[in-house]
């Protein structure tokens, strides 16, 4: 498996900043976990649907996972208020903005964000969406909305950013910036022909809610584009609660099938839903050959992650990217015109 052919976990996260990351990560944790007590039991996220089996547990979260669409989720959870006031003060993402962002950059630019840039106008191209207004909802460090900004595709750009230090990056960036929850944002704000948001939907206590704000402010016809992992995808599926993407932050854990059904129930017409993942793989891998996880059990896996990981990772990888199967997914949807 070549570096040019294939995104790998390091070039985006760096190993030797990502110890002291988890570090900071249990500490946020902990103190959010100290208000267990308070925490309420949700049903499931997606469909609604009471009956669900135990999934495990992760650093004091207990996840759930729905008998009737399979959703994983976090249940009893924080209430938004408390949601809020974590992301506000997690030195997490503090330390995500002054040192991981920066030191990735160039690599997530060229190899995430510009593939994502182009796969989105593509869509827009399809699909015949107007570019006038885009806002991107939970926009991060702001460099989707600059590298939007700078193919002069979109006349007006919006980025929603509640969390302080990455709204500051993104005011560097020289961008327009709501420093707020999408549910606080007024109406006279919206109106855009495309919303876009990655990785959000996960943390929040109410993605049906989230949605509907998010609806509010599309335009008649517009565009809602979001990513999400798959509770679903190959190293999710494999690692259960040894991945990094069951923790109690990612509180709701979809599949293409959940996810699809509760876009649907907002009223919106999914018009594609894609798993375009390009880590799954080397993912697995990693955890393997840090003592984190076994193979022994899995003599094809161990074959395909280890043994011959330079002739076969990635065919493995596109094959998981190719049949929804990958755990990094896009659901592409359209608000009603009437």
């Amino acid at each position: 498996m070549t570096k040019s052919s294939t995104l790998n976990e390091n070039a985006i996260r760096p190993d030797h900043l990502m110890a002291r990351s988890f570090e900071l990560l249990e500490e946020d944790t902990q103190r959010l976990m100290q208000d267990k007590d308070e925490f309420v039991s949700v049903t499931c996220p997606a469909c609604g649907h009471v009956e669900a089996s135990s999934y495990g547990t992760k650093r004091g979260m207990t996840f759930l996972e729905c008998h009737q669409c399979e959703t994983v989720y976090g249940s009893p959870r924080p209430k938004p208020e408390r949601l809020a006031q974590y992301y506000r003060e997690a030195t997490y993402y503090a330390y995500w903005n002054k040192y991981i962002y920066p030191s990735s950059e160039e690599a997530r630019r060229e190899r995430i964000v510009k593939p994502r840039v182009e796969r989105i106008l593509g869509f827009v191209e399809q699909h015949g969406i107007p570019k006038r207004r885009m806002i991107e909802v939970g926009a991060g460090t702001g460099l989707f909305c600059e590298m939007m900004k700078q193919s002069g595709s979109f006349e007006e750009i919006v980025a929603i950013e509640p969390t302080p230090s990455s709204a500051d990056s993104c005011e560097k960036r020289g961008l327009e910036v709501l420093r707020q929850p999408i549910e606080t944002v007024p109406a006279d704000k919206g109106n855009a022909q495309l919303i876009v948001s990655f990785e959000v939907l996960e943390h929040l206590f109410s993605p049906k809610t989230y949605l509907e704000h998010c609806i509010r402010l599309l335009a008649p016809g517009g565009m809602l584009v979001v990513t999400c992992p798959s509770a679903k995808g190959f190293d999710v599926s494999l690692l259960r609660t040894v991945a990094d993407t069951v923790t109690p932050e990612h509180l709701n854990l979809f599949n293409p099938k959940s996810l699809k059904l509760l876009f649907e129930s907002n009223n919106l017409e999914v018009i594609e839903l894609l798993t375009p993942g390009r880590l799954d793989a080397d993912i697995v891998r990693k955890k393997t050959m840090a003592g984190k996880f076994s193979l022994e059990s899995h003599p094809f896996l161990k074959k395909v992650l280890i043994d011959e990981w330079e002739q076969l990772g990635e065919k493995i990888q596109n094959f998981l990217a190719e049949n929804l199967l990958s755990s990094h997914m896009w659901i592409v949807a359209r608000k009603p015109s009437i």
